[in-house]
């Protein structure tokens, strides 16, 4: 799931991902454009087998990004804005910051 905070008088919107893991899953990474295709942590929220990342972005522009599931399961969020073919025969979830 991808929730958008737009600010007015900002050029960049906080975007928050989550993604609910199996019973099993130990870290999720977020992996991105805007981070470099680098994988980062992502938070687990509480008891839960949620993870959570957030960050801001610039406003009107489009980001490339995908889970990794215990270093090892590419995951795509179903909630995305978007997807892309990645060029490994899988796609890569789009999210926007146009208001």
């Amino acid at each position: 799931m991808i929730n958008k905070r737009f600010f007015k008088t900002k050029d960049e919107v906080e975007v928050t991902f989550e993604v609910e893991a199996p019973e099993t899953t130990s870290h999720v990474d977020i992996v991105a454009d805007f981070l470099d295709w680098q994988p980062e942590p992502m938070k687990k929220r509480g008891k839960t087998q949620v993870f959570k990342f957030k960050t801001r972005l610039p406003k009107d522009a489009e980001f490339q990004f995908r889970y990794l599931v215990d270093e090892i399961e590419w995951v795509n969020d179903p909630k995305a804005d978007s997807y892309i073919p990645n060029g490994y025969g899988q796609d890569n979830c789009l999210v926007s910051t146009h208001e």
